[in-house]
This record gives C-alpha cells, sequence and structure tokens, in this order.
C-alpha cells in the first residue's frame, strides 16, 4: 500500500485571511491571545481514499512512531510504503529505525514541494474551510472539528481534494 503522510499543526489563534466588510469598515475577527497548538498527523492510501489520523500536543520524533504504530495496527500485516517529507521528527534515527522494525518503508519527497504532498492538500482546504478568520472555543474543539471533516470526507472526495484523481497526478500510473 502506498500511503501519502504529512502532519499539520492547528493553532488556536486562527490564520487571518480574506474577510468581507462594508467599503470604509473593519473586519472583526474576535481572539483570544491564547495560542495553544495541536499537532494532527494524517495518512492517505493513494488507491482506496482511506485516511487515518492521530491527534498529539507536539511534532516529535516519540509523536511520529506514535503514528507508524498506529499505522502499523490499522494496515495490520500489509506491506506499507510511506511517501514523507524530511521533517527532523521523520528522519530521526530512532524513527527511521522504528519504521523499519515496523516493516513500513519511507520514501522521501524532494523538500519544499507541498505540490507533490496528497496530505497537503487536504490540510490546505481545512484550514481553507474550518480555521481561517474565526475562533473556536478551545483547540481541543477546533481539532475535533479538523478531524471530523477530514475523515468525514468520502474515499472519493479525499482522492479528488488531495489531487490524487487527476489526470495530471504525478503518480497515476504507479
Amino acid at each position: 500500500m502506498i500511503l501519502f503522510e504529512d502532519e499539520t499543526i492547528l493553532r488556536f489563534f486562527p490564520p487571518l485571511r480574506h474577510r468581507g466588510a462594508y467599503k470604509g469598515e473593519q473586519a472583526l475577527v474576535p481572539i483570544t491571545g491564547d495560542n495553544a497548538k495541536r499537532v494532527l498527523f494524517g495518512v492517505l492510501n493513494l488507491k482506496t481514499g482511506h485516511r487515518i489520523v492521530l491527534r498529539r500536543h507536539q511534532q516529535r520524533q516519540a509523536d511520529f512512531q506514535a503514528f507508524l504504530q498506529l499505522m502499523r495496527t490499522r494496515y495490520r500485516h500489509k506491506p506499507l510504503a510511506l511517501l514523507l517529507d524530511k521533517a527532523s521528527c521523520h528522519d530521526a534515527a530512532k524513527s527511521q529505525a522504528v519504521a523499519r522494525q515496523l516493516r513500513i518503508k519511507l520514501i522521501w519527497l524532494p523538500k519544499q514541494w507541498s505540490e507533490l504532498k496528497g496530505m497537503d492538500h487536504l490540510w490546505k482546504e481545512l484550514k481553507r474551510r474550518s480555521a481561517a478568520n474565526r475562533q473556536f472555543e478551545t483547540i481541543d474543539q477546533q481539532a475535533d472539528y479538523a478531524e471530523q471533516w477530514l475523515l468525514g470526507l468520502s474515499p472519493r472526495q479525499a482522492l479528488r481534494k488531495a489531487g490524487i484523481l487527476s489526470k495530471h497526478f504525478w503518480l497515476r500510473n504507479v
């Protein structure tokens, strides 16, 4: 199975994007000033559109290793190939050792090429729809919403939003 892996950071302080307002009036975006965060680790199956998400407080190698364990639990004995970037939590020697132990092949994508990563497209759509210009009551409420949105997509919707169904998808023939 070929899987795209990526993570995103949800911040309690909302990303400020364009917001409609009447001409000459300032658009109001209520914020608390508290900037707590949650990290969502996610994986997308290129063939089936199946997704797995793990919420953590940090994006450290122990968190990534916990995500590797979760993937192995969900996919049991199936061969896994994980397409991912060289974030420090991924590239750490202990993370690579855990991947080898769990029989998960890590395939490194070029740095700074987010357009190659299907999960990155899903994260961008999620943040555009859910986080921009608004603040949830708690960071965990925002993370709950994010997880529900991502896992609530049909497999076809997830593949389409990730760009995998495009006739120009770079791994179309795999």
